[in-house]
């Protein structure tokens, strides 16, 4: 791979640029969720979109497809789902004798899994190598995902009839989560006259690909961190770790997550180093859905007083 990254090549930084404003005009009056997605794809993690049905999850995942390039799979996950038809089987095959493995739709680029804790925590956990490990192994033998591998999941809240709550090992695997929530009165009157979401995407383009991707997330790699930047991390890790209301605090794989959400966050906000104003601003997607409450405590709430209550160095 070229020494180029995004921050010296301006046709790439063009290109970034057109496609976040393609994503932005699909999904309306949600450019911070947006930015979001991006900075989870170009830091190489999964991300996890809760809230209620129809409020654009899945039109993000179809939009974030087709901008990048990406081969795309969906998988509607139910009750009775089985973790075979995630992955894939192997079939006996009496022409040659032997068995032939039929991958799954996990075999893509780009994977949505639909209202996922609809399903047993049996077929949730057939994510768990895939994601961690971008591999997946069937009858003792392991197949390599493509890349790179991105998993978008949808959850529905969790007060809804038929769901099944995510592990805390299965939500550890996603770097960030976020919900859409519901449009201002703008952006909903403009859904309302537009054009309708299915035909947009329709017309949505490429504007980058897996190379450019690689370079996005080598770019991001490089993104410079200062001691003071850690220290200032690593305090808020401590604080999960001490908080009277948090049972299981941020653990060393939860700093890496926030970390790598930090560099990707300030090199798509066009800078060289991270501030302590991006590690504020993945904190609560990056870290919310990680913290293990105590009882009657929320996660958000807890990751807000987290960030109020622990000084910037």
């Amino acid at each position: 791979m070229s020494a180029i990254t995004p921050l010296n090549d301006e046709m790439l930084r063009h290109r970034l640029d057109a496609a976040l404003a393609q994503v932005n005009g699909v999904l309306l009056g949600k450019p911070r969720q947006v930015k979001l997605a991006f900075t989870c794809l170009v830091a190489g993690g999964h991300l996890l979109l809760e809230d209620v049905p129809g409020v654009g999850k899945t039109t993000l995942a179809h939009a974030l497809a087709a901008t990048f390039d990406l081969a795309f799979q969906r998988i509607q996950f139910t009750s009775d789902l089985l973790p075979s038809d995630i992955i894939g089987v192997s079939v006996y095959e009496r022409e040659t004798g032997e068995f032939r493995f039929h991958p799954g739709p996990i075999f893509t680029s780009l994977l949505l899994a639909d209202e996922i804790n609809r399903a047993t925590p049996k077929s949730q956990s057939a994510l768990l190598e895939a994601m961690a490990e971008g591999q997946a192994t069937v009858d003792g033998t392991t197949h390599d995902l493509p890349t790179p591998f991105f998993v978008v999941a949808t959850q529905n809240p969790l007060d809804l009839a038929g769901t099944f709550p995510l592990p805390d090992s299965q939500l550890d695997r996603f770097m960030l989560r976020l919900s859409l929530d519901y449009p201002d009165p703008a952006a909903e009157r403009a859904l309302l006259i537009g054009e309708d979401r299915r035909d947009m995407m329709a017309t949505l383009r490429p504007r980058l690909d897996a190379e450019a991707i690689a370079h996005l997330r080598a770019a991001a790699q490089g993104i410079k961190t200062t001691s003071t930047l850690l220290d200032y991390l690593q305090a808020l890790l401590a604080a999960s770790r001490k908080h009277s209301e948090v049972r299981v605090g941020l653990s060393p794989r939860a700093g890496l997550a926030i970390l790598a959400a930090s560099r990707a966050w300030a090199m798509l906000s066009g800078r060289d180093h991270v501030i302590p104003e991006d590690v504020q601003t993945v904190f609560i997607p990056a870290a919310a859905h990680r913290l293990v409450p105590g009882r009657g405590s929320h996660r958000e709430a807890i990751a807000r007083a987290l960030l109020a209550e622990t000084p910037v160095p």
